[in-house]
């Protein structure tokens, strides 16, 4: 099938924001007198938003350290974490091979593209920025955009509504179950990558109907199926949810 819209997860899809994100969430922490934890522990949590990650932490140090949940606001915690990711943000990912690539390939082949996380806004922005996407995406849907996130079937219902597409020819590309059902709910191709940050399990188990091993071969499969002629929708310059 012929593909007009890609929607793009951002955080292990695109980017490997790992790092940096758990050194952010790291420091929020010693902020509040709690020990480090493990990174590979935080990169478990990434992909329902900053917010929800450090949450989910802070339940697991609550869990070993019930004292803690004496003295330790959650709120306060985020709104360190919020400063800390603003600093760490840019400072170690990077995008994975072939991603620059194949936005301005299929940008330049008429391809809708849209950025759709649960990353809030404010840090969607500024690491589309640091890593040079800013001008990529036709849309960019956040976690905090809509009432709803991720898998819900709005958001990607959404991104084909405002970009004028049809959910036949749409797919979704991510790292995680999360993803793969946020196509399915949708009714888009739901497409998926091996490396990212699917909490330790392997994205085959999530049944995609495809899974590309890099980026370069989402490129070759897009452009193996496009015809040499036939217009193309084009978005409105500058849509933004």
């Amino acid at each position: 099938m012929d593909i007009d819209i890609i929607s793009f997860d951002l955080d292990g899809t695109l980017v490997d924001t790992a790092g940096e994100i758990a050194e952010a969430a790291n420091r929020a922490l010693e902020s509040h007198g709690i020990a480090r934890r493990p990174e590979g522990e935080i990169t478990r949590f990434i992909g329902a938003g900053t917010k929800e990650l450090m949450l989910r932490v802070l339940a697991r140090v609550f869990m070993e350290q019930p004292g803690l949940a004496d003295r330790v606001r959650p709120q306060e915690v985020l709104e360190s974490l919020d400063r800390h990711y603003e600093a760490t943000t840019g400072t170690t990912s990077t995008p994975y091979p072939g991603a620059v690539d194949l936005l301005a390939r299929l940008k330049a082949e008429g391809v809708l593209l849209a950025c759709t996380t649960n990353k809030e806004l404010r840090h969607v922005r500024r690491l589309l920025d640091k890593q040079g996407m800013e001008h990529c995406f036709d849309l960019v849907v956040a976690g905090d955009s809509l009432p709803v996130k991720k898998p819900d079937a709005g958001v990607l219902r959404h991104v084909v509504a405002t970009l004028r597409g049809d959910a036949r020819r749409t797919a979704h590309l991510g790292d995680s179950h999360t993803d793969v059902m946020a196509a399915r709910n949708a009714g888009v191709e739901a497409w998926a990558v091996p490396y990212g940050y699917n909490a330790g399990e392997p994205i085959e188990a999530s049944r995609p109907d495809h899974v590309f091993a890099s980026l370069h071969a989402v490129t070759a499969h897009v452009f193996a199926q496009r015809p040499t002629s036939r217009e193309r929708p084009s978005a409105e310059a500058g849509v933004r949810p």
